[in-house]
């Protein structure tokens, strides 16, 4: 098979699992606490990529690694797994998939807005008008169609939700400093953040058996959403000589996560969810204007 077509298979695998988390996140929360989904989750993801890296005879590289690449392998732990899923799944237990997962896509909008800040680059129009076309797509989609009234259906949970795109945004806004394998520095991350997740869990929760639904379900979010969806888009982007036409496969998974949500969760897709996702897609390619 040739590469660019090799390229644009893992890259509509990684779309297609991507496109399954949303639903996943809510049945899964049917069974355990959002704090339970993280650490089972990143439990089997931790595993996962320290097979993969084995399969790849890489795992010496984790021992490698110098003093100053642990410690801010700490820090970006804390912020990915730790933070960022914490305060995903406490919103995705609040909010309907359907508000949720559009609005965790507004997060290449706030790595625009901090890039300028953070990495000192420069705003310009396309990335105000992205800011306004995506968050009137944000609102859209909270208020269920009203947005003149600005009552939103959970105010806590989405602002949550924003919240987490704040987080995600500044872990790859630092990541760009790691100029390690990405796939060894994905497996320490995971590995460093084990500690925080278990340390809140244990101040947090009281200690039960997990459910068989529960430990499955942290399965499927470890294994694809934090796992092999990461290494299938890495492989994707190093395959192809055509980094634009991979990268707009992204815009494809929101639309097919409404479809999962809608058959698997059972919710009634709002007009007014279709409306600001289409709101919130043509921010993001408002970004990439010339």
């Amino acid at each position: 098979m040739m590469p660019q077509r090799q390229a644009i298979l893992f890259g509509l695998s990684a779309v297609l699992l991507w496109s399954t988390v949303a639903t996943a996140f809510k049945l899964s929360l049917r069974y355990c606490t959002p704090i339970e989904l993280l650490l089972y989750s990143s439990f089997f993801s931790t595993l996962v990529i320290g097979v993969i890296l084995g399969s790849q005879g890489k795992f010496h590289l984790v021992f490698q690694c110098s003093r100053r690449e642990y410690l801010f392998s700490i820090f970006l732990g804390l912020l990915s797994p730790f933070l960022y899923y914490l305060i995903l799944f406490e919103a995705y237990d609040l909010l309907p998939a359907q508000q949720a997962q559009p609005i965790n896509y507004t997060w290449a909008i706030t790595l625009s807005l901090l890039s300028v800040p953070l990495l000192k680059q420069k705003i310009h129009w396309q990335q105000w008008l992205a800011l306004v076309v995506s968050y009137c797509g944000v609102v859209v989609i909270s208020t269920e169609g009203e947005p003149f009234s600005l009552h939103f259906t959970d105010p806590f949970g989405v602002a949550l939700a924003l919240i987490s795109t704040v987080v995600w945004a500044l872990y790859w806004i630092y990541n760009t400093r790691d100029k390690r394998d990405p796939v060894v520095a994905l497996f320490v991350n995971f590995l460093f953040s084990l500690p925080f997740i278990l340390v809140y869990y244990l101040l947090t929760s009281d200690l039960r058996i997990p459910s068989l639904n529960g430990l499955l379900g942290g399965a499927y979010v470890g294994t694809f959403e934090m796992g092999l969806s990461f290494i299938l888009w890495l492989m994707a982007m190093k395959l192809t000589d055509n980094t634009a036409r991979i990268s707009n496969l992204i815009f494809l998974s929101p639309f097919l996560s409404l479809v999962f949500i809608h058959f698997l969760l059972g919710e009634d897709i709002l007009p007014a969810t279709f409306i600001g996702l289409i709101l919130i897609v043509a921010g993001l390619f408002c970004q990439r204007i010339r």
